[in-house]
């Protein structure tokens, strides 16, 4: 079952330029996907943005998932051999 992350992630031209964010913050889905990929856990990242919630990291990386779905056709990805 896909999360619905929908109520989570908000994108506002008023707030951040209108980049994708989490809702009710100013945190934006990018600066959570690049900690996260830098090897922050979402212990870290709750430390560090203490607006941001598990479920609100959870929205994140389910939105991600999505749009890489969405964006990158299988066929585009690189085949490791």
């Amino acid at each position: 079952m896909t999360m619905n992350f929908r109520p989570y992630i908000t994108r506002d031209p008023r707030i951040c330029g209108g980049e994708a964010i989490v809702t009710g913050t100013r945190v934006t889905v990018r600066t959570v996907l690049a900690s996260l990929g830098d090897g922050m856990t979402t212990e870290q990242l709750l430390r560090d943005f203490p607006t941001l919630t598990p479920e609100a990291v959870r929205a994140v990386i389910a939105f991600a998932a999505l749009s890489a779905e969405e964006d990158l056709p299988m066929s585009a990805a690189p085949i490791l051999v």
